[in-house]
């Protein structure tokens, strides 16, 4: 039998007020793939998105116990900068994934791309939320889904779409 994985894509920095609508909105979706048979789930362990995503995920996991984890990470030293806060969730997560994959060991300018290829390759699906901007990571990584013909899931956020 295929595992059948998604992944997931969006930016760090999200307005407050909207964390709530996408955390639910992240959550439908993620329920919807499970019945639909998806079992595994790989976030890229960052702050924002990567973050809301792995909860939803650590969450589910509590009614639905066959669903993995997995933190497809850029590089060892990728919380290195981040605020203590930030860190200890991050830590968290970490401990508690299925599977964590280093994509890299140190920080090399394409450590990011790397990590964002490897999801997409290794996933049937992908969960994003994007904000219009035609560059950066996550406008990246959802045109290589786009061109790999992978099921794309776009949260409606601030309108805008591919």
């Amino acid at each position: 039998m295929e595992i059948k994985t998604c992944c997931f894509t969006g930016h760090r920095y999200l307005l407050k007020n909207q964390i709530p609508t996408i955390e639910a909105k992240v959550t439908e979706k993620i329920k919807k793939l499970i019945m639909q048979g998806t079992t595994h789930f790989i976030t890229g362990g960052a702050i924002g998105f990567d973050t809301i995503a792995a909860q939803k995920i650590l969450d589910l996991r509590n009614d639905y116990n066959k669903i993995k984890l997995i933190l497809a990470i850029p590089c060892e030293d990728q919380a290195d900068k981040w605020s203590d806060e930030d860190k200890v969730i991050y830590e968290n997560i970490k401990n508690q994934a299925d599977k964590v994959i280093y994509v890299s060991k140190k920080y090399e300018k394409d450590c990011m791309l790397k990590r964002n290829r490897f999801m997409v390759d290794n996933s049937n699906s992908i969960i994003g939320t994007w904000d219009g901007r035609k560059r950066g990571g996550t406008y990246y990584t959802l045109n290589y889904a786009k061109k790999l013909n992978r099921e794309i899931i776009l949260l409606d956020y601030r309108g805008q779409y591919l």
